[in-house]
């Protein structure tokens, strides 16, 4: 079973007066598990939809292995959709549910038994044949779906929100299972959810949609590290944003192009951040910095680095979670505590650590690297000339 390439070029699409999808162009790669990440009303569901056949642009094209599948309808497109709500027939055994499309197309009842059992294998349900889905747990409901799904060996698999109706625990699992699963067949995933951190952990490539526009297509690292926007930033993990002006801008001698920017950020004072985006001084820029980078502590840190962001704080409020502790750190400019509040995470590592060292209304210290922070945004295009 191999995958398709599947191209959708400014495809847009209205309810209405209400525009749900505005331009939008992605390239998915043949054998990708592709992600369309965005908040609920993003339009992700819809553009999912317009490929498996079930909605229809108002302009755009969508084409599979160079072919336009818009005239064709969803049996004739090489696809299978798995829903969020499984769409299990109830009265049907789980071999029977597997086996529909089968049944449908009149294959030999050997070819049917044969296939029914290489899939139900695929999703580790081999013992549960003849059991009802009323007698399955959802994890296994949806192992069910996604069985009946690959059995028309498409080669494209869109799976619309699958895992949202199961608790915490078993969506990590099923997570796994089905990056495996992807790993085994090798076709062509394109995966619908608002979750980030489902998105982050199986996505070779994520699209980050919001309100019908597709803010930024990258790795699960370049969506982290360096976010697009500051809708992005937001959206992916937790994050320290300011709205800055930058000072000055100086050129670093390194093989690539890296620039060492001055910032100014009116509720915390002055960083530094190194970045290669053509700045210039007077510019309006956005600021961020994960909470995870940041490094805090009790006493001072003993470091002439002169790359490194020092800022003198005060707890405001401890939050423990076993296996981190995060911090709410108010500090601001000229070093001393101030309005600013700071998003800190200290994992702990060790074994013997009986709990966090840094409590409620603590003095303490935080500490970043310039290329520790990003520039996510340039808010205008003002400045005194470039760098």
């Amino acid at each position: 079973m191999k995958g398709s390439d599947v191209i959708i070029g400014t495809v847009s699409k209205s309810f209405d007066d209400f525009k749900v999808l505005n331009n939008v162009n992605i390239s998915i790669k043949r054998g990708e598990f592709f992600s369309l990440l965005g908040p609920s009303g993003c339009g992700k569901t819809t553009l999912l939809r317009i490929i498996a056949g079930f909605e229809t642009p108002d302009y755009g094209a969508v084409t599979i292995d160079g072919t336009d599948v818009l005239p064709l309808p969803p049996n004739r497109r090489q696809v299978n959709t798995v829903f969020q709500n499984y769409a299990l027939f109830p009265h049907l055994s789980v071999f029977e549910n597997v086996a529909f499309s089968l049944r449908i197309k009149k294959a030999s009842k050997d070819t049917i038994a044969s296939k029914v059992n290489e899939y139900l294998k695929l999703v580790q349900l081999e013992g549960h044949a003849q059991k009802k889905p009323n007698q399955l747990s959802g994890g296994q409901k949806q192992r069910v779906a996604i069985a009946r799904a690959l059995i028309n060996e498409p080669r494209v698999l869109l799976l619309d929100e699958p895992l949202s109706a199961l608790d915490a625990k078993l969506r990590q699992h099923m997570l796994i299972e089905l990056d495996q699963i992807h790993d085994k067949i090798g076709i062509t995933f394109i995966y619908v959810t608002h979750d980030q951190q489902e998105a982050l952990s199986v996505s070779d490539r994520i699209a980050v949609m919001n309100q019908g526009d597709i803010l930024q297509i990258g790795t699960p690292h370049d969506i982290y590290e360096s976010p697009a926007t500051d809708f992005v930033a937001r959206f992916i993990g937790e994050i320290n944003l300011f709205n800055a002006k930058v000072l000055q801008v100086a050129k670093l001698d390194k093989p690539v192009v890296e620039y060492m920017a001055e910032l100014d950020i009116p509720e915390l004072g002055r960083i530094k951040v190194t970045t290669v985006d053509d700045v210039r001084p007077g510019q309006e820029v956005s600021f961020t910095i994960r909470p995870e980078k940041i490094v805090i502590a009790k006493e001072k840190p003993a470091t002439k680095r002169e790359d490194i962001n020092l800022f003198h704080g005060i707890v405001d409020e401890p939050i423990y979670s076993g296996f981190q502790t995060k911090f709410y750190v108010k500090t601001g400019a000229g070093g001393q505590p101030g309005t600013a509040l700071i998003r800190v995470i200290k994992q702990h590592a060790k074994y013997s650590d009986e709990g966090p060292d840094i409590v409620w209304k603590d003095e303490v210290y935080l500490s970043w690297g310039a290329n520790d922070g990003y520039i996510v945004e340039v808010k205008d295009s003002g400045g005194e000339g470039k760098p």
